[in-house]
């Protein structure tokens, strides 16, 4: 009986819960009422915000691909906690240009 519920035990312990989500919300530089898909999440953008929801655990890396298709992120909250100015930084080291640079315009 004791080797059973042990037994049982052990396999209720592999069927771990699912991992919660994780909301999400940016202020862009530059912003835009659109709908955009990157990475692991969807981004609902409107002009004060875009919101989003995802369980990947890694919000520099979400607001890096953000940043990459809408350009410079101003603000990124993860469940109403800022990143940090160096974290911030980070992700907007991939930002999409929203100006055109001098040389392209030649």
């Amino acid at each position: 009986m004791r080797t059973s519920i042990m037994a049982l035990a052990a396999i209720a312990a592999g069927f771990s819960a699912p991992a919660l989500a994780s909301s999400y919300s940016a202020n862009l530089a530059a912003p835009a009422s659109v709908r955009i898909i990157a990475r692991d999440i969807v981004w609902k953008c409107g002009p004060a915000a875009c919101q989003g929801a995802t369980d990947n655990g890694r919000p520099v890396v979400l607001c890096q691909s953000l940043a990459k298709k809408a350009g410079r992120v101003d603000s990124f909250l993860v469940d109403g906690r800022s990143l940090t100015a160096a974290e911030l930084k980070q992700c907007n080291k991939l930002a999409k240009a929203t100006t055109v640079s001098p040389l392209a315009a030649k």
